[in-house]
């Protein structure tokens, strides 16, 4: 049997290739009449750099600045997408309807693109990949290497756009 995609899963980190990654989603999604959602996750702040920044911001001050940060993630992918709906989908309101939620997590990428993935019932993830230099792959690796090497569910990375 063919797989049938009905929710896939936006990971976009707010940069332009995370909106060129969301237009193959749109693509595919009218293709199979999925449900799109998209999901920003907030990493956390280090726990050594944690513990300095909320010395030097006083208690509890750090925690009030993610908290807001996570809000203005939240205003942002909403903006992102109203303006891409604007400028992208006008001629094309059906994909509207297409999109059933908008989700800002807080936490380690891979973890919460997973969970927000088996929450919501994914049957595809799709996200951007960067340009970075071999000296940050060595050391760091890649959300979108490290999310193929833990899920079940197939992944679409859209390459790195200049």
């Amino acid at each position: 049997m063919l797989p049938k995609y009905q929710t896939i899963l936006i990971a976009t980190d707010l940069t332009p290739n995370s909106e060129h990654a969301f237009k193959h989603a749109v693509v595919l999604a009218r293709c199979t009449n999925a449900k799109i959602h998209l999901l920003h996750v907030v990493p956390e702040v280090d726990a050594s750099v944690r513990g300095y920044v909320s010395t030097i911001m006083g208690q509890g001050n750090l925690d009030k600045f993610e908290l807001r940060h996570e809000e203005e993630a939240r205003e942002e992918i909403r903006h992102e997408l109203e303006t891409f709906t604007r400028e992208e989908l006008a001629n094309h309101e059906e994909d509207l309807d297409r999109i059933a939620g908008v989700d800002v997590l807080h936490g380690p990428p891979v973890p919460g693109i997973l969970q927000e993935a088996d929450r919501i019932g994914a049957d595809l993830i799709v996200l951007g990949a960067h340009g970075k230099g071999a000296l940050d792959y060595t050391f760091l690796g890649s959300v979108a290497e490290k999310l193929l090497r833990k899920t079940r569910i197939p992944v679409l990375v859209v390459p790195f756009r200049p």
